[in-house]
């Protein structure tokens, strides 16, 4: 098996690093700054590493590889896959592992298509450097199912999502919202709760009432009590924003959590379950689109 990495960057090594020890795997890589002064010695290091073998040019990879993963910056991705097209060859597998919208993966898939070649979508959903090449990956394209045949003799992490490039990555960007989301509330929670010395209380409190239930639970259970009560919560959120900038504490999580509130309330669910609270989440999202 010949596998290819264009951009040998942090997450291409730590994949490579982690195939190393099959001798049945070859690895060849390529990465432009593999000549610029500042950047070549670290690359050549962890060529060297991972027992890669570094070429000069990108046609010098996708010319002797079975399967290429391609590990550049999202705003390059597309351009970097018209910069390779016409070295494609029928039947490559190209693997885009960047952070690229679903309708870049699409795009990126056509320019793989027209040239023969088949596309994955690879969203990598955990720590490169705690799984290296285990990482959890969910895949989409027409490639996966390929790609997973080709590689399940190296106890690598995959699962399809489908054969439509952008699914994958829809998931791992679409669970952002909340990874990042929750992060920046945690840190404006934090902050307010340090700024009142209230930081123990706070935190034993929502540990009560969060550590009692699931994730998918608790969520249910938020989403559905929040359709009826949207008004009344924006409005509760009214006053922490007002105690938070009289403490001079950035209130911009909050802030926006009362705009969304406001514009569930402008949905008028209340009315339409009847003061009831409906049994599931996705009840909440059907009524709201039907609203809408």
């Amino acid at each position: 098996m010949n596998l290819g990495f264009i951009g040998f960057g942090e997450a291409a090594f730590e994949i490579a690093s982690g195939l190393k020890k099959y001798e049945s795997l070859m690895v060849t890589a390529y990465d432009p700054l593999w000549n610029v002064e500042e950047f070549s010695s670290l690359i050549l290091k962890r060529a060297n590493e991972a027992n890669a073998t570094l070429v000069e040019f990108p046609e010098l990879v996708l010319g002797e590889v079975d399967a290429v993963i391609v590990a550049v910056p999202a705003d390059k991705a597309l351009d970097v896959s018209k910069q390779l097209k016409p070295y494609i060859k029928n039947e490559l597998i190209y693997i885009d592992v960047s952070a690229s919208g679903p309708d870049i993966k699409k795009e990126i898939a056509l320019n793989v298509n027209e040239k023969g070649g088949k596309f994955v979508d690879a969203a990598m959903m955990g720590p490169l450097p705690v799984y290296k090449h285990q990482v959890p990956i969910l895949a989409s394209g027409d490639g996966t199912d390929i790609f997973l045949d080709l590689m399940k003799n190296y106890e690598m992490n995959m699962t399809k999502v489908s054969n439509t490039p952008g699914e994958a990555t829809a998931v791992k960007l679409i669970r952002s919202i909340h990874m990042k989301g929750i992060a920046a509330l945690y840190l404006e929670l934090l902050e307010a709760a340090h700024e009142f010395n209230v930081e123990k209380l706070v935190i034993d409190s929502i540990s009560e009432t969060m550590n009692g239930r699931s994730f998918e639970e608790t969520m249910n259970r938020l989403v559905t009590g929040t359709s009826i009560h949207a008004l009344r919560r924006s409005v509760e959120l009214g006053g922490t924003i007002d105690m938070l900038d009289t403490a001079n504490v950035d209130s911009i999580m909050s802030q926006a959590a009362k705009v969304k509130l406001e514009r569930l309330a402008d949905f008028n669910l209340r009315e339409k379950f009847k003061g009831e609270k409906p049994e599931h989440w996705q009840q909440v999202i059907e009524a709201c689109k039907v609203v809408s």
